[in-house]
C-alpha cells in the first residue's frame, strides 16, 4: 500500500514538473506577443469612432513628442514660423546621416530630427519644460529621465521616464485642436502648419507624426526584438474632424525602415474603412 502511495506521489510530482516546464517555455512567448491599438475619436464631441487593442497602457512617446515640443517652442517664442529659426547642424553631435543638415521647424517635423528637439528643450529650460508637460497633462508627466542613463531635459521622451497611452494621445490632441491647451492661438496655428500632411482615400486629409523606438528589458537595456511604432494626429474631410492614434509593438526585429513607417502607412490605408458609416 505504501509503495502504491509513493508511486502515485511520484507521478503527481512528475506531472507538476512537466506543467511547470511547459508554462516556463510558453510564458515568454505570450509575454512577447505584439501589442496593438487603433483609436479614433470625434474632435468636437470626443465620442469614440473606432477602438481596438491595448489603448490604455503607457509607452514611450518617442518622436510623437515633437508635437507638444512644437507647441512649447512656438508658445515660448523660440520658434518663429515655418522656416525660422534655421539651426546649423554641429558635426560634433555625430547624428545619423539623415540628420546631418541645417534644420528649420518644417524640416524638423517632416524628417524627425532629434538634435533639433534637444536644442529646443535646452533653450526652453528644465523648469519651464517640466511645467509645460505638467500643464499639458501629457501622459505620466515624468520628465526626470533615468532609464538607460537618459537625461530628463533632452531625452525624457526617448525610451526614458515619460510614457503615454494611445487614449491619452488622442485626448491630448483633442485639447490641442479645440484650443483648450495653455498656449497661444498663434502657437496652435504654427504647430498645425508644420505637421506633415498625408492623403488617404475617399478625400481624407491626414496630418500626423510618427515615433519609433524599442521597449527596454528588465535590466533596462534596449530590447531590439520589441520595436515600437506610433502614428498620431488628426484627419479632416469636409465638416468631419477626427483625432487618431495607432500603436504597434512587434515581437521581431525591423532591419530596414523604422516600424513607425509601417504603422503610419497602414493607418492611412485603413482609415477610410475604419470610419466609414460612423
Amino acid at each position: 500500500m505504501e509503495k502504491k502511495v509513493a508511486f502515485e506521489r511520484l507521478l503527481l510530482l512528475g506531472f507538476f514538473l512537466t506543467i511547470t516546464a511547459v508554462s516556463a517555455a510558453v510564458g515568454p512567448a505570450y509575454a512577447a506577443d505584439p501589442i496593438r491599438c487603433t483609436l479614433i475619436i470625434d474632435e468636437k464631441t470626443g465620442d469614440t469612432i473606432y477602438r481596438q487593442g491595448n489603448c490604455d497602457q503607457g509607452f514611450y512617446p518617442q518622436s510623437t513628442f515633437k508635437l507638444p515640443l512644437a507647441m512649447m517652442g512656438y508658445d515660448s517664442g523660440i520658434l518663429i514660423d515655418e522656416h525660422n529659426p534655421l539651426w546649423t547642424y554641429d558635426p560634433k553631435l555625430k547624428r545619423p546621416p539623415r540628420e546631418q543638415k541645417d534644420t528649420d521647424p518644417t524640416i524638423w517635423e517632416r524628417d524627425s530630427i532629434v538634435w533639433f528637439s534637444q536644442a529646443l528643450t535646452r533653450k526652453i529650460g528644465k523648469r519651464a519644460f517640466a511645467d509645460y508637460v505638467k500643464r499639458f497633462g501629457y501622459g505620466n508627466q515624468d520628465v526626470s529621465g533615468g532609464p538607460g542613463g537618459t537625461d530628463g531635459l533632452t531625452e525624457a521622451w526617448l525610451m526614458s521616464s515619460l510614457k503615454i497611452s494611445a487614449e491619452d494621445q488622442v485626448r491630448f490632441l483633442r485639447r490641442f485642436r479645440t484650443g483648450r491647451l495653455p498656449i497661444s492661438e498663434r502657437a496652435q496655428q504654427m504647430t498645425e502648419a508644420i505637421v506633415p500632411h498625408f492623403q488617404a482615400a475617399d478625400g481624407w486629409n491626414i496630418q500626423g507624426k510618427t515615433g519609433s523606438g524599442w521597449l527596454r528589458n528588465a535590466a533596462g537595456k534596449t530590447n531590439y526584438e520589441r520595436p515600437l511604432g506610433w502614428f498620431v494626429g488628426w484627419a479632416t474631410k469636409g465638416d468631419r474632424r477626427l483625432i487618431f492614434a495607432r500603436l504597434y509593438i512587434a515581437n521581431h526585429r525591423y532591419a530596414d525602415n523604422p516600424i513607425s513607417f509601417e504603422t503610419r502607412d497602414t493607418l492611412i490605408a485603413d482609415f477610410p474603412k475604419l470610419v466609414e458609416g460612423q
